[in-house]
């Protein structure tokens, strides 16, 4: 993969170089040393990845990973010190179209050093970039219930989308939520928490056992996926062991598909890649409405782009719209489409 490495200081370039030196198929295309200099070398060169840290003077990489999604965008990988002192900084760069974050790796030659991590998140990044749709499920009929579900799935520039559609939601929302975020469990309950200063509905993370209860909020928390059991409470299952998106919106949505007993609307939400997509279209095949984020409104228009050319979405609609859809449909007794 052809990489670009963003910090200012550069004993951690040195650092990142080294680590990539390990494989064969990296190469560093540039070196960047303030955020400003980034956003001029990807309008040059676009690499496969970024390696953006988040704290430089100047501009800082929050607004680096904003103007670069926005003028040259590509996969963007957080990588700084203590991505959890910075917690805060890691969701808004990931609301700008950051993929994921992890620790900077130490020059030290000790075993555990933080570099095996780093390169599998570049593996992974590279998988998501060329991975293949799954097929959909069977469709199946959807059980008569009057409780109702809001299942939110999001990836890439999704933690700001997801808090933009809970802050619209009122404290008397009447369904149940289960928000699929892919993020590494390292930060969902920090994003938990994040999410929680948006939202007038109580957001947690899931715990195995938990159930889906209306005016709640539960957030996939870890790299299995979140899994809606016959028993109608949550698991956590590794299969399918394939998938590069972890935790899998596809995943969650085909396990309410089966065992939720009642409408459901599905939301997809900005994100690299077609996850979500097929999981989606099931839920339109069973009479349960669907929404994906418009284009213009996506950080990254990558899942919604899937789920509209799969024909999954029976709205597109732009991300200041949705909350208020939401409130419409769930404010009805019924939630199929027309």
């Amino acid at each position: 993969m052809r990489i670009g490495i963003v910090n200012d200081l550069s004993i951690a370039t040195e650092a990142l170089r080294r680590v990539l030196a390990r494989r064969p198929d990296h190469r560093v295309v540039w070196a960047a040393a303030s955020g400003a200099d980034a956003v001029a070398c990807c309008a040059r060169d676009t690499p496969d990845v970024v390696l953006m840290d988040l704290v430089m003077p100047g501009m800082n990489g929050v607004e680096a990973t904003r103007r670069i999604m926005a003028e040259s965008p590509c996969p963007i990988l957080v990588v700084t010190v203590s991505v959890g002192a910075h917690a805060a900084l890691v969701y808004e760069a990931m609301g700008h179209g950051a993929l994921d974050a992890t620790d900077m790796p130490s020059l030290g030659n000790e075993e555990d050093n933080g570099a095996d991590k780093l390169l599998a998140k570049i593996d992974l990044i590279g998988r998501l970039s060329t991975a293949p749709p799954r097929a959909a499920v069977p469709r199946a009929a959807a059980p008569a219930s009057s409780r109702k579900l809001l299942a939110i799935g999001a990836s890439a520039g999704g933690p700001s989308a997801v808090a933009r559609v809970l802050e619209g939601l009122p404290p008397e929302f009447s369904g149940a939520v289960a928000v699929v975020q892919h993020i590494d469990e390292k930060f969902a309950p920090g994003m938990a928490d994040w999410l929680g200063r948006y939202s007038r509905l109580p957001v947690r993370i899931a715990a195995v056992g938990d159930t889906l209860q209306s005016g709640h909020v539960l957030l996939a928390a870890t790299n299995d996926h979140l899994s809606l059991r016959a028993d109608g409470r949550l698991d956590y299952v590794r299969e399918p062991v394939e998938l590069p998106y972890r935790p899998s919106v596809d995943v969650f949505y085909k396990s309410a598909a089966e065992h939720w007993r009642g409408p459901i609307v599905g939301v997809l939400l900005t994100g690299m890649g077609r996850d979500g997509a097929a999981g989606l279209r099931l839920l339109r095949e069973q009479g349960h409405h669907t929404i994906a984020q418009d284009q213009a409104s996506s950080a990254v228009y990558g899942m919604p782009k899937a789920a509209a050319e799969l024909n999954a979405a029976v709205e597109i609609l732009p991300l200041d719209r949705i909350a208020a859809r939401l409130r419409d449909l769930f404010a009805q007794t019924q939630t199929s489409p027309p």
